[in-house]
């Protein structure tokens, strides 16, 4: 059950958000209903997502854009300076991309990248289905 599972970060979430004890559910004040929405509705930056999620609850949408946008900018500014680079010159290696969270291999590159999760990054119709 998840609340088994996860009672310490369920604990600390309920009092930071909504200065609710557990105990109130095991004591018949909190009914099981209210208690299962307000687990639904915790917020990513709680102790719950954290430990559910890993490193990646801790990124945004806007996080994981910004990070394609930095890829992006520096892919842009490598192949400018390969274009404008006298012939005879020895290649300039391309960028790396940032490092996002549950991601085994960097994006198109096969280099691999150290995780501290085996969960993937979040698709683009997860993206979509989070914000519908």
């Amino acid at each position: 059950m998840f609340v088994d599972e996860h009672a310490e970060a369920l604990e600390a979430d309920l009092l930071r958000f909504y200065g609710l004890d557990l105990l109130d559910w095991h004591r018949g004040r909190l009914s099981s209903r209210r208690l299962a929405v307000l687990i639904r509705h915790l917020p990513r930056d709680g102790a719950v997502a954290r430990e559910t999620e890993g490193e990646a609850a801790e990124w945004s949408v806007g996080d994981y854009l910004l990070a394609h946008t930095v890829d992006q900018l520096a892919q842009a500014n490598w192949m400018f300076a390969t274009v404008n680079q006298d012939e005879d010159a020895d290649p300039l290696d391309p960028p790396q991309p940032v490092a996002r969270p549950g991601a085994d291999l960097l994006p198109d590159t096969g280099h691999e990248q150290a995780s501290a999760s085996a969960d993937p990054k979040p698709t683009a119709h997860q993206l979509a289905a989070f914000f519908s």
